[in-house]
């Protein structure tokens, strides 16, 4: 929490912002309360971001709402207006603004769309919120038009005392809560790890009794709030609740099974706790965690217990597949499956060259991480959870080395351009021969020099090739 001063002034700030519609509204007969995060953070003191918006709710009614904001704004949307809501952007300051009516909602006949009532009362409206944090309502007509004597900040659930305590809880029954909307069990997981809240026992109750809710959910809603967690300070808070809870089972059953056998005679990790630690060490990049989160999801299918110990040989490459079926199935676009499932399958290639790293390994790793490179450096980092500081500390010296080493190469080639000499056109020239196989595998012959030996001119490959065709069979 913050001083009082620091919240008055965040609050002033919402309703200054809020003035044009503030007015608006109140020249209408309307009520106007900013609501949820915008009101929660000004009470946090945190700062106001580059993205920030201010979620309202009012008495008036979706067409009132499209009518009032329309002058305000440089454009509305209103792909949300069946349930009350419209959004625009305020002209005069640039902030997002979401209006939504006074309602409640809830799930019937197992439709993954929620039926919509209106209502007139801000107790019942904030009563329907997900959490007490997010239940807090700001006067923004009472505080701009500065009206004596009125009450301008509601919090009829406690909030308030929830966001000072640091816990997590529900405004009514969570059960009614999670039914109107199965989403909120996974956005309990998130706000818990935000803010470092503890999880209220009636919450985790609730969510463990209707995990199976959740499979109303679509993919792509699901998979939009499992990204939100994971760009939080601590995502092992919330994914840890999703697995104790069997949240998990119905959208990433895969993560569940990490929690793998304790071998009594040959000890290993427990890759979920790993893997948590794994993912709350690296930087607060989406497909970084997102990488960190599936890096050992092929573990459990290639897990093998030898007089040596226990082995998970190809975890890396059977892992890649599986990131690529279950992002596939959670909606993600093909450019984020395609860097998540890269890194995962490149997350164990740095230790394949521990005997030394000749000018050619080095190469061929900054060839294959791509555009990826920092961030295959970066989970190779955070990979290693040993609390052997000496392993620890030399694992640590590698990868130091190896950066040296590619920050020498790039000095003498550009390692961004590591292509062979002559592309295809020349090959087909050089060698009198139309597209085929062959101009493959001449490229690669080509692309070996590059890797074994650096940049050579394009006259120096032209002799190298035709010595190399002359010894093909025709």
């Amino acid at each position: 929490m913050t001083s009082f001063e620091q919240v008055h002034d965040r609050l002033t700030e919402i309703a200054h912002l809020s003035g044009p519609l503030a007015r608006a509204f109140a020249d209408a007969g309307f009520s106007l309360y900013a609501v949820g995060g915008s009101v929660r953070d000004a009470l946090l003191g945190q700062p106001r971001g580059e993205d920030f918006e201010i979620d309202y709710t009012t008495n008036a009614r979706p067409d009132d709402i499209g009518r009032l904001m329309k002058p305000l704004c440089t454009a509305l949307w209103e792909q949300g207006r069946a349930y009350g809501t419209i959004g625009g952007t305020l002209r005069d300051s640039g902030v997002k603004a979401e209006i939504t009516t006074f309602r409640s909602e809830a799930y019937v006949d197992h439709s993954r769309k929620p039926s919509v009532e209106w209502g007139d009362s801000l107790e019942i409206d904030l009563s329907r919120r997900d959490f007490t944090i997010n239940a807090l309502a700001l006067d923004v007509i009472a505080l701009e038009l500065e009206t004596p004597g009125v009450q301008t900040l509601f919090d009829f659930y406690r909030g308030f005392n929830d966001l000072h305590d640091r816990v997590l809880r529900t405004p009514t029954d969570p059960e009614i809560l999670f039914s109107d909307d199965p989403l909120r069990m996974l956005r309990a997981a998130r706000f818990a790890a935000r803010f470092g809240l503890r999880i209220d026992p009636s919450i985790e109750t609730a969510a463990t009794t209707m995990a199976d809710r959740l499979a109303k959910v679509s993919a792509e809603r699901v998979h939009h709030e499992l990204d939100l967690l994971l760009l939080t300070p601590q995502p092992s808070i919330g994914l840890d609740f999703i697995v104790r809870t069997g949240l998990a089972e119905y959208f990433f059953p895969e993560l569940p099974k990490l929690q793998l056998e304790q071998d009594p005679i040959h000890q290993h990790k427990d890759v979920l706790k790993h893997t948590w630690a794994v993912v709350d060490k690296c930087s607060v990049e989406l497909v970084l965690r997102l990488a960190a989160l599936f890096h050992d999801i092929g573990k459990p299918n290639t897990r093998a217990i030898s007089d040596e110990g226990v082995t998970f040989r190809f975890h890396e490459v059977v892992g890649a597949k599986m990131t690529r079926k279950r992002m596939a199935a959670l909606k993600y676009s093909q450019e984020m499956i395609d860097d998540v499932s890269m890194l995962v399958e490149l997350h164990l290639r740095f230790h394949t060259y521990k005997m030394g790293w000749s000018d050619k390994a080095v190469r061929r790793y900054v060839r294959d991480a791509g555009h990826l490179l920092n961030e295959l450096n970066e989970l190779t980092r955070c990979d290693c959870t040993t609390r052997n500081a000496r392993k620890a500390a030399m694992l640590a010296q590698r990868m130091d080395e190896l950066e040296i080493r590619i920050g020498e190469l790039r000095e003498q080639e550009d390692l961004s351009r590591l292509r062979p000499a002559l592309d295809g056109v020349a090959v087909m020239e050089l060698l009198g021969i139309g597209p085929s196989p062959v101009v493959g595998r001449a490229l690669d012959f080509l692309m070996e020099i590059r890797l074994d030996e650096g940049v050579i001119s394009p006259d120096e490959a032209a002799v190298r090739l035709r010595e190399w065709w002359a010894d093909q069979p025709k």
